[in-house]
């Protein structure tokens, strides 16, 4: 990708053969493919890319075995297709971005006989299902060996059942998926809202009207065809093309905490059963244990920020099978966000929607909406979507060459990268790490960074392995505009911890104000409105206040100032 001023030069008033609305990752995935066919593509996305449902998932690449639970239980044909795609989509997933992915082993306690029987005879249905996908098979681990694996689990269980899917980091896979994308010739701009439609004499859409989020200067995009990528927010598009149509989308919230327990174990528990009938994980995840998620009705404005109520409740319920128990004061972070189901008038809940998803087609306007769906099937979704897009544009339709396709930092990418970049620029291994589960090969530009300006070399926190050249990266090749838009999506800094995220927040602010020529006034707003956005998410959660350092400090190197 490019400097943010250059994407918008390239697409306002521009021409193209689609328009993609939405960067996520069903909007990228829809452009990736759809340029790789030869279709001219540009993509728009109202806030920043992964800004929302792609960068709050619960990081797994899956099949879904609570889905394969419902459709057993309940002989649900649609669930047990949904679980039979995701697990082919999960190969696909995973040998494109290896260094964003790696497999996952889910410990199930099981308590009684019942519980061993009932679980492992489910688990080898998924793994007959999954067929020969390079993952190790699920099997039943007696009581010491589980406790070796997941020491906090209580000592009265009679073993686990065992069984691998996968695990990745959502919002650098989306980023790595529009960074393809523009690298094969397409054009992708954030902060782009789409505020309405022209239409030809047949009633069907020829440009968008588009607001930059920035500057609040308006502009057009011209398309033959127009693809809705919106996830949860795709009624308001659907409905700015055609006011009659109904609304579809019913999304729920997800809630996540991440907790400063990076020795909680080597493998991931999985927790079968709530009080509400949900399941919810405890997974090792960059340093720190991820603990989610809830499933509850939401309105499509925004997930808003966690609640101590919800933290509560994932707590309890993961406690229940621990002799070691999580508490509030370890929770260092946690994000909320909205899964994009579409409605079923038959339940009045959101966990039994079926999360498969809907090419609709709308006559009247041409639009092209793909809705539900989830976030392992993204491909999928991205290639019903384009064979329609061909349909629409009345050209034959080709091959979609996505499923072997690498993304942009596999090449030459091999599990031990990271000892290679440590050893040809002397990095501490945290920081190898870091730059090869985050980039993968594209590492090297950032390193060039370092040794064109050393002072870039300087980490940007301490003990995360990011380096200053992070943010200097994430503005010129990655539009990135605000601290947001680094310490969380690019970097993942914020999501490892809101204290490390406060106190790094002015040296970020002053390596974007050289990049993006900002005034000291606005850098101090940034700093203020980042930090101020932080606090409000801590107070939700019912968690102790962050403070920040100053701008002095943090060029002194002060010390922390965590209460």
């Amino acid at each position: 990708m490019r400097f943010r001023a250059d994407a918008l030069q390239a697409v306002e008033d521009k021409a193209f053969d689609l328009c993609v609305i939405g960067g996520g990752a069903t909007g990228a995935g829809c452009a990736l493919d759809a340029q790789l066919r030869g279709i001219k593509t540009a993509l728009l996305e109202a806030g920043d890319f992964a800004g929302a449902t792609s960068s709050a998932s619960t990081k797994m690449v899956h099949g879904g075995v609570r889905y394969l639970e419902q459709a057993i239980a309940h002989l649900d044909l649609r669930q047990y297709r949904l679980v039979r795609h995701a697990l082919i989509e999960r190969r696909w997933m995973m040998q494109n971005a290896p260094f964003l992915t790696r497999p996952m082993r889910f410990l199930t306690p099981c308590f009684t006989v019942r519980d061993v029987i009932y679980y492992g005879v489910g688990l080898k249905i998924y793994d007959r299902i999954a067929g020969d996908g390079g993952f190790q098979p699920s099997c039943f681990l007696s009581r010491d060996e589980s406790l070796s694996r997941i020491p906090a689990l209580r000592g009265d269980l009679r073993g686990t059942l065992a069984y691998t899917d996968g695990q990745f980091d959502d919002a650098r896979y989306c980023l790595t998926l529009l960074e393809t994308f523009t690298a094969c010739g397409g054009e992708a701009l954030n902060y782009a809202r789409v505020l309405g439609f022209e239409r030809d004499r047949a009633g069907k859409l020829t440009e968008a009207h588009v607001e930059d989020q920035l500057s609040h200067r308006r502009f057009t995009v011209r398309a033959r065809v127009f693809v809705n990528a919106t996830g949860p927010f795709a009624d308001a598009v659907r409905q700015l093309a055609n006011p009659d149509l109904s609304h579809r989308m019913r999304p729920s919230r997800g809630v996540h905490l991440l907790l400063a327990r990076p020795d909680f174990a080597q493998d991931a528990l999985l927790v079968p059963r709530t009080d509400d009938g949900r399941v919810i994980f405890a997974i090792p995840w960059l340093g720190r244990l991820l603990v989610g998620t809830t499933d509850d009705l939401a309105e499509p404005n925004g997930p808003g920020p966690v609640t101590a109520h919800e933290v509560e409740y994932l707590l309890r319920h993961v406690n229940r099978y621990l002799r070691a128990p999580l508490c509030k004061d370890q929770v260092v972070s946690a994000f909320a966000g909205l899964r994009p189901l579409i409605g079923n008038p038959e339940r009045s809940d959101t966990k039994g929607l079926v999360r498969d998803h809907e090419v609709e087609v709308d006559p009247q306007s041409g639009l092209i909406s793909i809705l539900g769906g989830k976030w392992t099937t993204y491909r999928a979704m991205a290639e019903q979507t384009v064979d329609a897009v061909q349909q629409r544009l009345g050209v034959p339709r080709t091959p979609c060459q996505t499923s072997n396709h690498p993304l942009a930092g596999s090449a030459d990418y091999t599990p031990d990268f990271w000892e290679k970049l440590a050893a040809g620029y002397s990095l501490a291994p945290e920081t190898a790490r870091h730059l090869a589960g985050k980039f993968g090969t594209v590492s090297t530009a950032i390193l060039e960074l370092c040794r064109r300006s050393p002072e870039l070399a300087l980490p940007l926190a301490e003990g995360f392995g990011a380096l200053q050249a992070e943010v200097v990266y994430s503005v010129r090749h990655e539009m990135a505009v605000s601290l947001e838009d680094v310490l969380a999506r690019r970097i993942g800094l914020q999501w490892y911890g809101w204290k490390e995220a406060v106190e790094a927040a002015p040296t970020a602010a002053s390596l974007m104000a050289r990049e993006l020529g900002w005034q000291d006034s606005e850098k101090r707003a940034a700093i203020e409105c980042y930090t101020a956005r932080i606090h409000q998410m801590i107070a939700a959660a019912g968690l102790k206040p962050a403070k920040a350092r100053s701008e002095k400090e943090a060029a002194d190197g002060g010390g922390p100032a965590w209460p």
